[in-house]
């Protein structure tokens, strides 16, 4: 019985809105008519003619088109959002939708109830509030970049649009704590997030670790700050990554790997020491995990309570028991194609796929009528 209305782009807003979707909300996605959400065009194309980035974030959506170029085309959007939503999201650039009469102030004088959510690159306020920005400038300009990859090598980003995407998770976060609100007290809510501000929400373990040292964390590769042994090690057909944080796990690790002594080094009696002297512990680590299999390792590992896992493409991720046996991969009937679902379930029971990500103007004639229907 809830509706957002998303006027986004990209990744970060269509994938907020993705998540309510998926919970139940009845999204419309609002595209520029003519061309659409550049993310159209972003990433693998399958043989439909649909771009696997937009095909993976606007699933389980309507979509419209409007030309905000005409003052009718505004105003029409302007009733529809105060007549007919609940919730709405945009991320375009700073002050656009203010310019067109669609920003939060705009909308809330027509309807106190509205949940309006701003998603910006760098903010609601400060001297860069006006700039726009793409989650690698954001892994950039927030530090993650910083720690990120091996020391003395380029800086290089996380694979994933981990900054657009957990922006949106904020997003979500922040429009379900304001519905609750909403009920309590009848009012709306404007949120606010940004790139920027979930980069910097990423960094809370090296902000404290600047602070308790003084030191910059520098990069750790496949490992993490002040734990070891926790990273990847060479096995002799790939990559096995082991974590073994306390001392207890330290000493299993030892045994499986034959050398006991290593318990009583002096180098490496507790984890402070381990991390002090990681690069002696990873020598010796690596030289015996090279001498035989992931497979191997891994089964030797598990046998004592040693948690590791080997390092998969994606393609093994999508064909894995684990993967299947959890159904996150969604397909719809008659249907080749699978995408990732949510990873929440409620009563054992995951949202399910319910659409493929509409064509640019799918649903215009529909939404229209639907709203015209509504105010007779």
């Amino acid at each position: 019985g809830l509706r957002c209305v998303e006027i986004g782009t990209s990744v970060a807003a269509p994938y907020a809105t993705w998540i309510l979707a998926a919970l139940g909300m009845d999204v419309v996605k609002v595209e520029p008519r003519g061309r659409g959400d550049d993310c159209r065009q972003w990433g693998a194309i399958f043989e439909d003619g649909r771009g696997s980035y937009f095909e993976a974030l606007n699933r389980d959506k309507r979509g419209i088109t409007v030309d905000l170029r005409e003052e009718d085309e505004r105003e029409w959007l302007r009733g529809y959002c105060a007549d007919h939503a609940d919730v709405v999201l945009q991320n375009l650039r700073a002050g656009t939708l203010e310019g067109y009469g669609l920003g939060a102030a705009d909308l809330i004088a027509r309807n106190k109830r509205i949940i309006y959510c701003n998603l910006r690159a760098f903010g609601a306020a400060g001297p860069l509030q006006d700039k726009p920005g793409y989650d690698p400038l954001m892994q950039a300009f927030g530090g993650v970049m910083s720690v990120t990859g091996e020391e003395g090598q380029a800086a290089i980003r996380v694979g994933t649009s981990i900054i657009d995407m957990g922006t949106g998770m904020w997003c979500a976060i922040g429009v379900l704590a304001s519905l609750y609100r909403r009920h309590e007290t009848g009012l709306g809510a404007v949120v606010d997030a940004s790139l920027y501000e979930t980069s910097l929400a990423w960094m809370t373990n090296p902000v404290a670790t600047v602070q308790a040292s003084g030191k910059e964390p520098g990069k750790s590769g496949s490992g993490m700050i002040g734990i070891a042994p926790y990273q990847a090690y060479p096995c002799s057909d790939g990559e096995l990554v082991v974590a073994a944080p306390n001392d207890r796990l330290y000493a299993k690790l030892c045994d499986v790997l034959g050398h006991s002594e290593w318990v009583e080094d002096e180098r490496f009696v507790t984890n402070q020491l381990r991390y002090q002297n990681l690069a002696e512990l990873n020598a010796a680590l690596s030289s015996v995990f090279k001498t035989e299999t992931r497979d191997y390792w891994q089964v030797a590992l598990d046998k004592t309570g040693v948690p590791s896992a080997p390092v998969r493409r994606v393609s093994e991720v999508m064909r894995e028991p684990q993967t299947e046996a959890l159904g996150i991969l969604q397909s719809l009937p008659d249907s080749t194609r699978a995408l990732m679902g949510m990873p929440l379930s409620f009563n054992g029971e995951r949202p399910p796929l319910r659409s493929w990500a509409p064509t640019l103007g799918e649903h215009d004639d529909a939404v229209r009528a639907e709203a015209s229907s509504d105010d007779d």
